[in-house]
């Protein structure tokens, strides 16, 4: 709590973040969870590599929040139906593969996930131009 305060810097930039998600629509927030949950993949890729243990298993600890807290958690059952229920069991598949890519510093299955994520990224990136979805943006803004 008192972190922020001591770096105005750091809360300013805190602030600018919260300021840029609260303007987003549902569908671009979906994105940045996927560009997020890729980016700590990358990032423990990159790791593995540099033999960093820590900053690998904190990047895979990140990628495992955004992929079961943020995108299966705002899942919704009920309108999604069993689309839903598959891309729940899929985020954990993900999830569970990325406990073993940290375990046994296996850059394979970091891929593995990272071209899962890379395909379920892209269907959403191309339903971003369905009108729509365009129309739900905008009453959403």
């Amino acid at each position: 709590m008192f972190a922020t305060l001591s770096n105005p810097a750091a809360a300013y930039r805190k602030a600018g973040i919260e300021a840029s998600i609260e303007s987003k629509s549902p569908h671009e927030l979906v994105l940045m969870l996927y560009e997020g949950a890729l980016s700590q993949i990358a990032i423990a890729n990159m790791c593995i590599q540099q033999n960093d243990v820590l900053q690998k298993g904190k990047a895979i600890g990140n990628a495992i929040n955004i992929i079961d807290g943020g995108l299966r958690a705002c899942l919704d059952y009920n309108s999604g139906g069993q689309l839903a229920e598959r891309l729940a069991a899929l985020y954990e598949y993900m999830c569970n593969r990325l406990l073993h890519a940290n375990l046994h510093n296996d850059r394979a299955t970091l891929d593995e996930v990272a071209a899962l994520l890379g395909e379920l990224k892209s269907a959403w990136e191309e339903i971003a131009n369905d009108p729509a979805v365009l129309s739900a943006n905008k009453s959403a803004a």
